[in-house]
C-alpha cells in the first residue's frame, strides 16, 4: 500500500479511532485528571511522565520528548510503516483502506498474502475432510491437542501426492509463478516442478499483523528433513518472525511476559495447558531481529532451552545477540530443562503450573552471563580472574553505555577481585552520545504571539472554529505563521469534523510537522471559558488589521489609478477601516 494514501480517509479514520484504544491495548494507561498516563514504552523511568489525551487524540512523554498521533505511535511502538499503521487501524474499527492503481505499487505483495491464506485453508479443509486424514487426526491427539487448539493455531494437513497444491491454485501460468514467488513450488535438476509441503501436518505461520506468511510442515515418518519451513519470500524472512508472536498477543491483552522455546509443537503444547504467552524461533537462533520485535514494549523475555551442550550453545548465541539491546525496560531471563524434556512434555507431564514455575525460576541474564564466562577459566586463581577480564572486554563493549552497562563491569570487578577503577582502564568505553538537546521552554507571555496563540488554540480545541468570525483577509497580513493560520481556518472550514490528530497528521512529512508536534504539548494559560473569546478576539483583530493595511494600501496608490473593483473595495473597506 505504496503511494499517497487520500487524506479525506485519514481525517475519517483519526475521527472514529480512540488513541486510548490503541494505547492502552499495547500499555496499560491509568487515569491521571482529564487525562491518562503509563510508565513510557520508549525509555527506561520508574515514574510515569507517558501522558496520552483522550480530547487531543495525542500522546506526550515529558521525560523523553515522545509524541504523536495513533498512527504515530503505531509506527514508533510496533515499528509499522506508515501505510501499515494507516491499515492497522482502519481494521480496528472495521473501515476498508482505499486501494487504487496508485496506492498499490506492490500488488503482487498483496496478492500473495490473499494466496497464502486461501492455501492455508486448504490445509485445514484436508485435515477435516480427505480421505487419508486419520493418521494426521490420531498424530494430533495423541499429542493432546483438543480441536480448539487446533482450529486457533489453523493446523491443517498436506496430503501425500506432488501436485495438489499445484493443480489446485496453479491454474495458468501466472498462478504457478505466485507459488512458487509463495515458496509453495520446488524443482528438481530435470526442471520438473512440484508441491513443496507433501504428507505433512502442517503449521501456517503468521505476521504481527495475522496475515499467513509462510509454512511449516512436519512428517509424520521417519523422512526427512523432520520440519519443513517455507524458504526466504517477499512475504517471509524467518530471521525477523517468530511462530506464535501474533496468537499470543491476541490472547493476551498485556503481554508482559514471553517464553522463547524451540518448536511449533511447543508454542501449541504449551497453549493447550493455558501457557498462551509462547513463541518460537523458526529453525534459526535467536535474531536481534527477533529480540527487537519482541522488547518494543517493556515485557520479560524468558529463554526456554535444553539443558544439554547443544541447549546451552543456543542460548549463548542468544544472549550475545542480546547484548547491543541490554539496559532498557527488558527483562532478560534464560530457564534450562532436564535431559530429555522439552516444555510439551514438561506441560503434559507435570501441568502448567509447574512450567510456569521453572519460568518464574530462570537465570538473569547477568547471572548466565558471567557463569557462562566463568566456566572457561579458573576463577580461583590470579591468572584465571585476569583471563576472566579479556574474555568479558569485548562483550561488554557491545552493551550500551548506562547504568546496567555500569552494574555489569561493577559486577566483572568484584568476580575479579579487583576495582572499577581498575578495570575502566582496560574496558574502552565508546563515547556517550548525547540525545537530543532539548530548548528550553519558555513562558506564554514572553514565546507566544497572537498568531501563535491562536494556531494553538485552534490545534488543540479545533472546534473552537466554528464561531470565529470573518477571516478572509487576514492572509494578506506580512506576520509570521499569519499564512498557516489562515490556512487551519479554512481547512475547519471545509472540514469540521477533524480533530487534533487529523490535523497534526495533515501537517506529516511538511516543514511545519515538529512545529505542529510542540504546539500540541504546550500548555494553554487561558481557562476553558475563555478560549472562545480570546481567539474570536484575536482573529478579529487581525481580520480589522488586514483591513486597514489593504485601506492604506489602496489610498496610498490614489483614487485616480484604482481599477473599477478596486475602487469599490475601497469604498467598502472605507466603512470598516
Amino acid at each position: 500500500m505504496a503511494g499517497k494514501i487520500p487524506p479525506q480517509f485519514i481525517d475519517d479514520l483519526l475521527t472514529r479511532v480512540d488513541i486510548v484504544d490503541i494505547i492502552d491495548a499495547r500499555v496499560p494507561l491509568k487515569k491521571a485528571g482529564k487525562n491518562l498516563h503509563a510508565c513510557c514504552p520508549f525509555h527506561n523511568e520508574k515514574t510515569p511522565s507517558f501522558t496520552v489525551s483522550a480530547e487531543k487524540q495525542f500522546y506526550h512523554c515529558f521525560g523523553c520528548s515522545a509524541h504523536g498521533t495513533a498512527i504515530g505511535f503505531l509506527m514508533e511502538y510496533e515499528q509499522m510503516s506508515f501505510p501499515e499503521s494507516i491499515q492497522e487501524l482502519a481494521e480496528h474499527v472495521g473501515m476498508t483502506v482505499p486501494v487504487t492503481q496508485s496506492l498499490s505499487s506492490t500488488p503482487a505483495t498483496q496478492n500473495l498474502y490473499d494466496l497464502l491464506d486461501k492455501v492455508s485453508q486448504y490445509y485445514v479443509h484436508q485435515l477435516q475432510t480427505h480421505p487419508q486424514r486419520a493418521p494426521f487426526v490420531d498424530y494430533l491427539q495423541k499429542r493432546g491437542l483438543s480441536t480448539k487448539t487446533i482450529e486457533h493455531f489453523n493446523i491443517g494437513m498436506a496430503p501425500d501426492g506432488w501436485d495438489n497444491v499445484l493443480k489446485t491454485f496453479g491454474s495458468n501460468e501466472f498462478a504457478r509463478k505466485q507459488l512458487n514467488e509463495a515458496g509453495l513450488l520446488s524443482s528438481n535438476d530435470k526442471g520438473h516442478t512440484y508441491d513443496r509441503f507433501r504428507n505433512r501436518i502442517m503449521f501456517p505461520i503468521r505476521d504481527r499483523r495475522g496475515r499467513v506468511i509462510g509454512f511449516g510442515g512436519r512428517v509424520l515418518d521417519d523422512s526427512t528433513p523432520k520440519y519443513l519451513n517455507s524458504p526466504e519470500t517477499p512475504v517471509f524472512h524467518k530471521g525477523s518472525e517468530l511462530y506464535g508472536l501474533y496468537q499470543a498477543r491476541k490472547t493476551n491483552r498485556n503481554l508482559d511476559r514471553v517464553v522463547i522455546v524451540e518448536g511449533y509443537m511447543d508454542v501449541i503444547a504449551l497453549a493447550e495447558y493455558g501457557v498462551t504467552n509462547a513463541v518460537a524461533t523458526l529453525g534459526t537462533a535467536t535474531t536481534p531481529e527477533h529480540l527487537q520485535q519482541l522488547m518494543r514494549r517493556p515485557a520479560e523475555i524468558v529463554f526456554c532451552f535444553d539443558g544439554d551442550r547443544a541447549g546451552r550453545e543456543a542460548a549463548w548465541r542468544a544472549a550475545e545477540n542480546a547484548l547491543p539491546l541490554l539496559g532498557g525496560n527488558n527483562q532478560l531471563k534464560f530457564m534450562f530443562l532436564a535431559d530429555g524434556e522439552d516444555p510439551d512434555s514438561v506441560v503434559q507431564e507435570q501441568g502448567a503450573d509447574r512450567f510456569n514455575k521453572l519460568v518464574d525460576d530462570a537465570k538473569n541474564y547477568s547471572d548466565f552471563f558471567f557463569d557462562s564466562l566463568e566456566a572457561r577459566v579458573d576463577i580461583s586463581s590470579m591468572d584465571g580472574r585476569a583471563r576472566l577480564v579479556e574474555i568479558a572486554k569485548p562483550y561488554l563493549r557491545h552493551v550500551p553505555v548506562g547504568v546496567y552497562r555500569d552494574m555489569l563491569e561493577q559486577r566483572l570487578a568484584e568476580k575479579a577481585q579487583t576495582t572499577t577503577q581498575v578495570l575502566n582502564k582496560h574496558l574502552e568505553k565508546p563515547a556517550k552520545i548525547d540525545s537530543k538537546i532539548k530548548k528550553s521552554s519558555r513562558s506564554t507571555s514572553t514565546a507566544f504571539s497572537p498568531v501563535r496563540i491562536a494556531i494553538t488554540m485552534l490545534l488543540q480545541h479545533p472546534s473552537l472554529h466554528a464561531e470565529v468570525g470573518e477571516f478572509n483577509k487576514i492572509a494578506s497580513l506580512e506576520l509570521p505563521g499569519v499564512k498557516i493560520l489562515a490556512q487551519m481556518l479554512e481547512t475547519l472550514s471545509e472540514n469540521p469534523h477533524l480533530n487534533t490528530a487529523a490535523l497534526l497528521e495533515r501537517a506529516r512529512d511538511s516543514q511545519y510537522e515538529a512545529h505542529f508536534q510542540q504546539l500540541a504539548q504546550q500548555t494553554l494559560t487561558f481557562e476553558a471559558d475563555k478560549l472562545q473569546p480570546e481567539l474570536n478576539g484575536i482573529i478579529q483583530q487581525l481580520q480589522q488589521q488586514a483591513i486597514e493595511q489593504r485601506y492604506e494600501y489602496l489610498e496610498h496608490k490614489g483614487l485616480r489609478n484604482l481599477t473599477e473593483e478596486e475602487l469599490l473595495e475601497y469604498k467598502a473597506l472605507y466603512l470598516k477601516a
